[in-house]
């Protein structure tokens, strides 16, 4: 059978479309396209109309996509603006309308389960690690080992939310850093307090762009989990939050939708480190949509 899984993210939709037969599955084509659901409405729970026209657009072509591909189930998942969107009833009704497709929205926590199952495709757990899937809207947080899942949490500190509540300079002032980081604080509200874990796995997307920005190459495996020394990933981090918007406007490493928020994601993804005193990084390039294929 072929199936398609649509993640429509609150910054990205990608599609992942597979054979899939008994326990095995074949990609046969993935995509995304940076839609910016959230961008202008957020914050207000709302899907803004420019940002509600380009979904639409997006999944008509996605539609098209599965028409191509003769596929026979597609599972579309809405995340964090679509759960929060005071008109994304009026979202989904459309999509039906224009395309056939049914968008399920799920919790933040079915989504950290969901992350899990694509990470754990990857990447066997042999000691207790931490999942970080950096969104748009959530992030999301699994604490797991070889027992499976022992603590999750999804937390609206993605980082279309973080772009549009703080006004920063360019570069990022210590000030800017300071002020994001004590806005973490608040919104983890203790969580991550008296926790310590060695291993934290940066579920695809943005850290996939940080081994693409350390290596200066394309992220060379599909279904295999690579590691990253602390000291790489430091240096990387530090170089995107003193950099400048006009720096990253001409760095081909970094795609489009994340040349405005990759600062506030590096500020981000250092508070997590230096909180839970991590030592090991390994990059999965499976997350939510493989974990929901399978």
């Amino acid at each position: 059978m072929i199936k398609a899984v649509i993640d429509l993210g609150t910054n990205t939709f990608n599609i992942l479309i597979a054979r899939i037969e008994d326990n095995f599955f074949e990609i046969l084509w993935s995509g995304k396209e940076g839609v910016s659901l959230g961008m202008g409405g957020i914050n207000e729970k709302i899907i803004a109309p420019d940002a509600f026209q380009r979904g639409l657009e997006t999944m008509e072509r996605f539609k098209q996509f599965c028409d191509d591909w003769k596929v026979v189930q597609i599972n579309a998942i809405g995340t964090s603006a679509l759960r929060d969107a005071l008109n994304s009833l009026d979202f989904i009704e459309k999509v039906k309308k224009l395309t056939g497709i049914e968008i399920k929205i799920i919790s933040g926590e079915i989504e950290a389960e969901l992350i899990y199952k694509g990470v754990n495709l990857t990447y066997k757990f042999k000691e207790p690690a931490m999942i970080m899937d950096i969104g748009g809207g959530s992030t999301e947080f699994i604490f797991a080992d070889e027992n499976g899942i022992f603590d999750l949490i999804s937390l609206n500190i993605g980082v279309s939310r973080m772009y549009q509540e703080f006004q920063t300079s360019d570069p990022l002032t210590k000030e800017d850093e300071n002020n994001i980081e004590k806005w973490l604080e608040t919104k983890a509200n203790g969580f991550f307090d008296n926790k310590q874990i060695d291993i934290i796995i940066g579920a695809s997307g943005t850290f996939e762009t940080f081994y693409e920005l350390i290596h200066d190459t394309d992220f060379p495996s599909k279904r295999n989990a690579l590691e990253l020394q602390r000291e790489e990933l430091d240096n990387c981090l530090d170089v995107i939050i003193r950099s400048t918007q006009a720096e990253r406007d001409t760095n081909d490493r970094i795609i489009p939708i994340r040349k405005k928020m990759a600062p506030i994601a590096a500020v981000k993804t250092r508070w997590v480190l230096n909180k839970l005193l991590v030592k090991k990084i390994v990059i999965s390039p499976f997350s939510l949509k493989e974990g929901a294929l399978v």
